[in-house]
C-alpha cells in the first residue's frame, strides 16, 4: 500500500498531459498503444494525432487503403504495426460492427495485439484488473525490490506481472497502470536516474544497495546482421524515375524502393555498374552512373544493420513505367529512401 501511495501521489503531480489519457474509447487507446511500442512518446504522438485526424474511427482506417496506412506511418520504423493495425481494424469494423472486445482474452485474439497492449486496453477502457508489463515496469519493479530474474527469459513477464498484480488496486488497475508506466518512462529511466530526488529513495532496495546501474537483468544479447544495399535512381531523359514495391517477406514489406542491388560487403564501381547491366534497364543504355554518397549511410534496426549507398543512373531515351519525382513522393518509402528523396530529388 506504501508503494501504491507513493507512486500515485508522484504521477498526479508530474504525469504529462496526453491525449490518450482524456478517453476510454477503446479505438484510441489501440492507436496509441501500438504507436508507442518500441517508439518514444514524443515521436509517437504527431503520429497519433495525425492519425485520429486521418481516421477518426475504426471504420475510417478500415476502409483506407494500405498505402495511405503506410505513407502516415512513414518514420515510425517497425511497420507491420500499421499492416496489422489495418488490418486489425478492418476485423473490428466489418465483422465486429465497429466494437473493440472488452475483455483481456477477447482483445488479445486481434491480430496485432499482444499480452501488454491487451492488458493496457483493457485496464483503462474497461477498468479490467490486469497488469501491464512493459519495459518501464521491468526496470521498476526490479529495482525497487531488487530482482535479479533476466528479464529476456520467458518467464519473467509472468513473475513481474503476479507482482504488479499483487500491488495494484482492484478498483482502479488503469490508475495504477499508467502511473507506473510514467513513473519508468519519467523518473525511473533506464540511465543515470535521478534518485537523489525520487519519491521512493528511503525504501528502493536496489539504490539502498548500489545497485541500480546493474538492474533490470537482461542477458540475451540480439545478433545483428550487417546487409549492403545499393540503390538505382535511375533518370531518363524526361526526368522520370522507376520504384518498385517491397513484395517479399521481412522488413518494409509493401512499402516502396528504387531498384535494389543486395551485395555482400560494400561494392565499388565497377562491380555495382556490372550488376545493373545484367538486371536493369535492359531497354535503356546507361549513359552515366554516379555515387550520390560515397560513404554508405547506416541504417540501424533492431536485428540488422544497413549499410546503404544510393547510385544515379542516367538513362538514354524514356523508361517504361516511369514515374516522376512528385507523383514518387506521394508512395509510401522507408524513411531512409524518403530522406534520400527529400534532400537529393
Amino acid at each position: 500500500m506504501i508503494f501504491y501511495n507513493d507512486l500515485i501521489k508522484w504521477y498526479l503531480q508530474n504525469k504529462r498531459d496526453l491525449p490518450w489519457r482524456k478517453t476510454v474509447n477503446p479505438y484510441l487507446i489501440w492507436l496509441s498503444e501500438i504507436m508507442l511500442q518500441q517508439t518514444r512518446v514524443a515521436q509517437g504522438l504527431p503520429y497519433f494525432l495525425s492519425f485520429i485526424e486521418a481516421f477518426p474511427t475504426v471504420f475510417d482506417l478500415a476502409d483506407a487503403n494500405e498505402e495511405k496506412v503506410l505513407k502516415l506511418w512513414q518514420g515510425l520504423g517497425y511497420y507491420s504495426r500499421a499492416r496489422n493495425l489495418h488490418k486489425t481494424a478492418q476485423i473490428v469494423a466489418y465483422e465486429m460492427n465497429g466494437v473493440f472486445p472488452d475483455n483481456y482474452k477477447d482483445l488479445l485474439k486481434l491480430k496485432g495485439i499482444g499480452e501488454y497492449t491487451a492488458a493496457a486496453i483493457a485496464s483503462f477502457s474497461y477498468n479490467e484488473c490486469v497488469p501491464v508489463v512493459d519495459g518501464n515496469v521491468f526496470r521498476v519493479l526490479s529495482r525497487y525490490f531488487d530482482i535479479e530474474t533476466d528479464i529476456a527469459q520467458a518467464s519473467a513477464k509472468k513473475e513481474f506481472a503476479a507482482l504488479a498484480f499483487e500491488l495494484m488496486p482492484k478498483d482502479n488497475p488503469a490508475l495504477f497502470n499508467q502511473a507506473i508506466m510514467e513513473f519508468g518512462a519519467l523518473q525511473c529511466v533506464p540511465k543515470n536516474p535521478n534518485c537523489a530526488e525520487c519519491v521512493f529513495n528511503n525504501s528502493c532496495a536496489a539504490l539502498q544497495k548500489k545497485k541500480v546501474g546493474q538492474l533490470p537483468v537482461k542477458l540475451k544479447k540480439t545478433k545483428v546482421r550487417n546487409r549492403y544495399f545499393n540503390y538505382i535512381v535511375a533518370v531518363d531523359e524526361l526526368e522520370n524515375t522507376v520504384i518498385q514495391k517491397r513484395t517479399s517477406k521481412g522488413i518494409w514489406h509493401n512499402l516502396y524502393e528504387f531498384p535494389l542491388i543486395e551485395t555482400d560487403k560494400a561494392e565499388d564501381f565497377e562491380t555495382v555498374a556490372q550488376q545493373i547491366n545484367s538486371h536493369f534497364f535492359k531497354g535503356n543504355k546507361i549513359e552515366s552512373l554516379m555515387e550520390y554518397n560515397e560513404e554508405s549511410i547506416v541504417h540501424k534496426l533492431s536485428h540488422q544493420h544497413l549499410y546503404i549507398k544510393f547510385w544515379k543512373a542516367n538513362l538514354k531515351g524514356t523508361i517504361e513505367d516511369g514515374i516522376d519525382i512528385k507523383t514518387a513522393k506521394t508512395f509510401p518509402f522507408p524513411v531512409v529512401i524518403h530522406n534520400f528523396i527529400e534532400q537529393e530529388l
